[in-house]
């Protein structure tokens, strides 16, 4: 099938199929579509939606998002994970602020040099909201074009990502670029899905070398499998008399960069012993609740709460900025990673049957 053919059949398909009334597509400035594409990034369309929502309530606009406190970005991001995202969309904004006169660039190498944003990105935004003919090679439309072709190697590697790069550039219309964009990440969202693909419903199944010889799990090569190390950790739920609990800021890199989480103890550390030397505080009562597992992609957590108790209320813990205390049923916007935020809610939810 040649180019011209291959993208009229799959815009045929979208004009029937497709999703046309998602959040972002309403109104689909590049601000509002660079959202959603940093947000999609690795997370399925329903998880985005009500972040994408409640995001859009918040931040209405490039210079609300660009004058926001971190805290409070990351405060809307908690549960979705990926946090260098939230990150960059915030430096990012202030770049646009800063160099773009608050208007986001419509030229590929200005929008390449905004934080966050890679090739497959760049192109959908300018796409999808500019009408700019862009390639784009998500996760979605690697697997389209990968089983289409019977692509071997794992999409990863470098040889194989350019070979798919050229097809996605060939394959990419003159005209009706937006629609085509979303055609192309809808069909592999959809339909030709990771497990289970619905060749029936497929526009390009007549002439998929995958499914014509039944190998369309075969397509696109999986990852090389490693197994994943595991790390361990133990948390200080350590609660005041006011039933607040301390959370120490992250450093700004590295896992939950710029969140607030638990102060963390290494094996083999005296509880005791630390909250004294660490923090200035005397501790009471202390419990062990089960190990909680939290996986990321390169290696798993195994987190230990440890719930203490403090005996009086300390000054120096107060006096670190990087330190404060947070009441479980406040408002407080902070960015919590998703373990601390479930840990915060099940020391809640312990008073509150503690207090019946």
């Amino acid at each position: 099938m040649n180019a011209t053919a291959f993208s009229a059949r799959v815009l045929a398909w979208f004009h029937a199929h497709g999703r046309k009334h998602l959040p972002w597509q309403v109104d689909p400035v590049p601000y509002r579509v660079w959202v959603s594409e940093i947000m999609l990034q690795q997370t399925q369309v329903a998880t985005v939606i009500p972040y994408f929502e409640r995001f859009m309530q918040r931040f209405s606009d490039v210079a609300s998002l660009a004058q926001a406190e971190q805290d409070q970005v990351l405060h809307l991001w908690s549960g979705l994970g990926y946090y260098a995202r939230a990150r960059h969309l915030h430096a990012a904004a202030r770049q646009v602020v800063d160099q773009h006169a608050g208007r986001f660039p419509e030229d590929f190498e200005a929008v390449m040099q905004l934080p966050g944003i890679g090739r497959s990105t760049a192109g959908a935004i300018l796409a999808l909201a500019c009408g700019q003919r862009q390639p784009i090679l998500d996760g979605n439309v690697k697997r389209v074009l990968a089983r289409y072709h019977a692509i071997d190697g794992w999409p990863g590697q470098s040889q194989v990502q350019k070979q798919l790069w050229d097809i996605a550039e060939r394959y990419t219309p003159d005209n009706e670029v937006a629609a085509y964009t979303q055609a192309i990440m809808d069909l592999g969202a959809t339909v030709c899905t990771r497990a289970r693909p619905d060749c029936a419903a497929c526009p390009l199944q007549s002439d998929c070398v995958a499914c014509r010889h039944g190998r369309q799990a075969d397509f696109p090569v999986p990852r090389p499998k490693k197994t994943l190390p595991v790390r361990e950790v133990s948390m200080l739920l350590l609660a005041n008399e006011a039933q607040a609990l301390l959370l120490e800021k992250r450093p700004p890199a590295g896992i939950w960069g710029g969140l607030w989480g638990f102060p963390e103890i290494q094996a083999g550390e005296d509880l005791h012993d630390w909250c004294r030397d660490v923090l200035g505080v005397q501790v009471g009562q202390t419990s062990v609740w089960p190990v909680m597992r939290h996986t990321f992609s390169h290696f798993h957590l195994d987190i230990t709460p440890v719930h203490a108790q403090i005996k009086a209320m300390p000054d120096r813990v107060m006096e670190a900025t990087h330190r404060l205390w947070y009441k479980p049923d406040g408002n407080e916007e902070r960015g919590l990673a998703a373990p601390v935020e479930k840990l915060i809610r099940r020391f809640g939810k312990r008073q509150a049957e503690d207090n019946s």
